[in-house]
Order: structure tokens, then sequence, then C-alpha cells
């Protein structure tokens, strides 16, 4: 499981795609969200602006992500 710090919660789903080179643009990481190619705590998520918190799993094209706020 990869590991993805945040310095403040709660963050936008597509910008942790987007931010953490997931997808190319904001707008791609928006549309894979829409197409239901994500899982938030193992369940899919389509809100592209779903708030994301530490502790939470993202799921994304075969990798798994665990979100950490930085100390």
């Amino acid at each position: 499981m990869n590991l993805v710090l945040i310095n403040k919660e709660p963050v936008e789903l597509y910008k942790i795609l987007k931010f953490e080179g997931l997808s190319a643009s904001g707008a791609e990481a928006k549309q894979a969200v829409a197409d239901g190619l994500v899982k938030l705590n193992g369940v899919l998520e389509t809100q592209k602006r779903k708030k994301i918190v530490a502790g939470d799993i993202i799921e994304f094209d075969g990798e798994s992500y665990q979100i950490q706020l930085e100390d």
C-alpha cells in the first residue's frame, strides 16, 4: 500500500489523484471518479469533490493509497 501525506484535511478526492500524479490533470481526475474507476474505503466513489481525511484508503488503477496527515 502506498502512503499519501496531506498537510490539511479534508482534501477533495480528485485533487489527491491529480497531485499524486495518478492522472494527468484535474479534469482527467474528475472524469476517472465520475466513470467509477475509484474506490474509497472499499466502496465505489463517484463524488469528485468527496472530502478525504486521514485514514481513508483510495483504490485506483490496481493500487491502494492510504491517506495520512503530516505531523
